[in-house]
């Protein structure tokens, strides 16, 4: 799937975190802030390259390994790699920005920095860095690894 970056996020109306340590919890809510798209690539489309900062990718990597968003059963394959290659997501990731806005990122974004020189917008970039993952991985059920999630989100206990 295709998204032109910092373009609106619409393919899930809703938002659903997942506890990483239960797998079976999870968090619904329909977000109030707006979604922007980051490194959602598709074969034959352009998109932007070039280094990225010192520990950029292992803060996003941090934020990967607690933060399970939108989880799905099935899985999307790398388009950009050969098929017998092509390492698979299943997953998105939720970085908060400015007010009002959050970034989302396939799960396979790392992938398409580290293989593919995949260039993320600069301020999807400061926000990632802005993260504390400890912090985020100190989270336990309920709470969740991101900061904005309205009262009236529905908890699935059972």
């Amino acid at each position: 799937m295709f998204y032109e970056d910092l373009s609106e996020y619409d393919y899930m109306t809703q938002d659903e975190f997942t506890d990483r340590e239960s797998n079976f919890y999870a968090l619904m809510y329909r977000p109030r802030h707006t979604r922007l798209a980051v490194g959602w690539l598709e074969a034959g489309r352009p998109y932007s390259t070039g280094p990225v900062p010192s520990g950029f990718v292992e803060r996003l990597r941090a934020v990967q390994r607690v933060q399970w968003m939108n989880v799905c059963l099935g899985t999307h394959g790398c388009d950009l790699c050969p098929e017998e290659e092509a390492p698979e997501g299943n997953g998105e990731v939720r970085i908060p920005g400015r007010p009002g806005i959050a970034y989302t990122a396939p799960f396979l974004v790392t992938h398409y920095i580290t293989v593919h020189g995949y260039r993320p917008p600069q301020e999807f970039v400061d926000a990632v860095l802005a993260v504390d993952p400890d912090a985020w991985a100190a989270a336990r059920w309920p709470d969740v690894p991101f900061p904005w999630v309205p009262d009236d989100a529905a908890y699935l206990l059972e």
